[in-house]
């Protein structure tokens, strides 16, 4: 069958790279794709937030598959263009409707689909434009540090950890005046929850689902979790302080009821669901749903997955994921980006990338790439994801890391000690 893979980062590499392995697939096409991605299909250089644009590929490419990587397609209601147009309604689509994507793009709905379906998740309460004073008045009296989440999708940016009453207040403000824009009209005011992060994957075909491995992903830019949170500057899958009694709490606890609440709500949901876990003394608690799969935790995840990823697609699509099994490699993988100067703030592009070639141990898994006379170059903050497969964690760990010290470009950073907190 033709499928259709819409994104450009390190996920759809990741999902590009192992679909591309898979007898069914006669042909991918990767929209937009990037620098690496041509290596496993055919790019094409449209929006994907042009819904117009998507079905004229499909229609003229014959497309049997939809596969979405990223959420703001979700979130802004593809699936929905593709269920209510005669000529795609019969093409599936792995990704949520927008009433399912709302998981991921209202902060203030999945607290309240959580508290509705007694999913374990810190307290909180919403407040808007209209309702400042109350909040400003809450702040006053909330224990600190206090987290503050702008509801929509404001591109990894929107959540503040505050421990001053002063400083909370007046962010409020700012976020409430439109310092996220839009995403901002509405503003959830959380606990803070201390723990450590983690997070597990489930496909679902709106009845049944499959649990994908768990992963740990790394957000600060600097060694040792310091400076700025970026989009994830690594990841390792398993995670070794998740225990199988704690993941089956967390399937009996989080998973099952997520599932169950979608069906109680009437939401058919089709495709990923991620939950961004924290683990607070041996029990697990939601932080957030997201309604795709991570990056980079897709570069350490789906390395493991020994299946066939498009069958496990058609499964999903046709509703015949009950007692599906996933085969999971006992593996350790470990992924390390590799990002650009100055990222997650100014960066430069059209950095030339050389190395490539010399990487011994591991996948290398475009991200901000693109192809430019037949040289790579960078396109984006995180370039290039580095993923190893290996009998042990610290294996996995060294030869990634290894492996991203042989690529250069120009300003190239990323961490060294990704993962080695665990070891």
């Amino acid at each position: 069958m033709n499928i259709l893979l819409l994104g450009s980062g390190g996920r759809e590499s990741a999902f590009a790279w192992k679909m591309s392995q898979s007898p069914l697939c006669s042909q991918l096409f990767i929209a937009p794709g990037n620098g690496g991605t041509g290596a496993y299909g055919k790019n094409i250089n449209l929006n994907i937030n042009n819904f117009e644009a998507v079905k004229a590929l499909v229609l003229k490419e014959n497309i049997e598959l939809v596969v979405v990587g990223p959420e703001e397609p979700l979130v802004n209601g593809i699936h929905d263009f593709f269920a209510e147009d005669e000529s795609l309604s019969k093409i599936p689509v792995i990704g949520p409707k927008k009433e399912g994507a709302i998981l991921e793009g209202s902060k203030d709905f999945s607290k309240q689909f959580m508290a509705r379906h007694g999913i374990p998740t810190a307290s909180s309460r919403s407040f808007t434009s209209k309702t400042l004073e109350e909040g400003l008045t809450y702040l006053q009296s909330h224990p600190l540090p206090v987290v503050l989440k702008a509801d929509g999708l404001a591109a990894g940016k929107g959540v503040l950890i505050i421990d001053n009453t002063a400083e909370a207040q007046e962010e409020l403000k700012l976020m409430l005046s439109g310092k996220f824009g839009e995403a901002g009209a509405t503003v959830v005011i959380e606990q803070f929850l201390s723990g450590i992060e983690l997070s597990v994957f489930v496909l679902t075909d709106g009845e049944n689902y499959v649990i994908l491995p768990e992963a740990k992903d790394y957000k600060r830019i600097g060694q040792a979790d310091t400076g700025l949170n970026t989009g994830g500057m690594g990841s390792v899958s398993p995670v070794p302080f998740a225990s199988k009694a704690f993941l089956d709490e967390v399937e009996r606890d989080i998973i099952i009821p997520t599932i169950n609440g979608l069906k109680k709500d009437k939401i058919n949901y089709t495709g990923f669901i991620f939950f961004g876990l924290i683990k607070v003394n041996e029990k697990p608690f939601v932080i957030e749903y997201n309604c795709r799969m991570g990056d980079p935790e897709t570069e350490s995840v789906i390395p493991r997955v020994e299946n066939d990823l498009v069958e496990l697609f058609i499964a999903t699509a046709k509703k015949k994921l009950k007692g599906y099994k996933l085969n999971i490699s006992p593996k350790n993988a470990a992924t390390v980006m590799v990002v650009a100067g100055g990222y997650p703030g100014e960066y430069e592009k059209g950095k030339t990338i050389t190395g490539i070639d010399n990487v011994r141990q591991s996948l290398v898994f475009h991200a901000g790439t693109v192809l430019e006379g037949g040289v790579i170059k960078t396109n984006g903050g995180r370039v290039i994801a580095v993923s190893s497969l290996q009998d042990t964690q610290f294996d996995a760990l060294q030869s990634a890391t290894a492996d991203a010290a042989r690529l250069y470009f120009d300003g190239k950073y990323f961490r060294e000690d990704i993962g080695f907190d665990l070891v």
